[in-house]
């Protein structure tokens, strides 16, 4: 068997496992492995490529966003919410729905709102025993580039990104570059 040339050193990029060693993830990865090999269903894969990503890449999803985003689901009251991350409570949120919500962690808040409002919080390992192909559940995720530390990147002049200042006052970032008297203004 010869060697392929165009792509020797051709590293896979994605994931295979996590990269924590948090014992409750990896076995929530070997009950997904499972499911993913066992079942025809697409979803337990993308379950379990999930549970492999970073922090950066599993953004947490706000009550309020989930509520919007199913707001149009045709009867949402009995399917189950997923999302592989964390569930946080948005406090602009003046009323929670009755939402069932699976998800790898709830803040205390927003679980507290969940089951007060007669819904149900779920953790991944009983989504497996209550639908094990992903049937009547809604998959979602939170937003990935809203982050603090966006806005800051790709810095330039003329770019209209979020300077890293101390301060936003008279004496900060008021120099050259920012006033005709000073050499430029951008």
């Amino acid at each position: 068997m010869g060697i392929d040339l165009k792509n020797h050193h051709v590293k896979k990029s994605q994931r295979t496992a996590p990269k924590s060693e948090d014992p409750y993830l990896l076995l929530l990865v070997k009950l997904y492995r499972f499911l993913a090999r066992r079942t025809d269903s697409n979803f337990n894969k993308v379950i379990l490529h999930r549970l492999f990503l970073s922090k950066v890449n599993r953004p947490p999803i706000s009550l309020s966003r989930i509520t919007k985003e199913t707001a149009n689901t045709p009867d949402r009251d009995s399917k189950i919410i997923v999302t592989v991350s964390t569930v946080t409570d948005d406090v602009r949120l003046t009323e929670v729905p009755k939402l069932s919500i699976a998800a790898l962690r709830f803040t205390r808040a927003a679980r507290d709102r969940i089951l007060k409002a007669g819904g149900e919080v779920l953790t991944l390992d009983q989504l497996a025993l209550r639908a094990p192909t992903g049937s009547n559940t809604v998959l979602l995720r939170g937003k990935k580039n809203t982050r603090e530390a966006v806005k800051h990147f790709g810095m330039g002049p003329h770019k209209h990104k979020k300077p890293y200042t101390i301060s936003k006052g008279r004496k900060f970032e008021r120099a050259r570059g920012r006033r005709k008297s000073r050499g430029f203004k951008v």
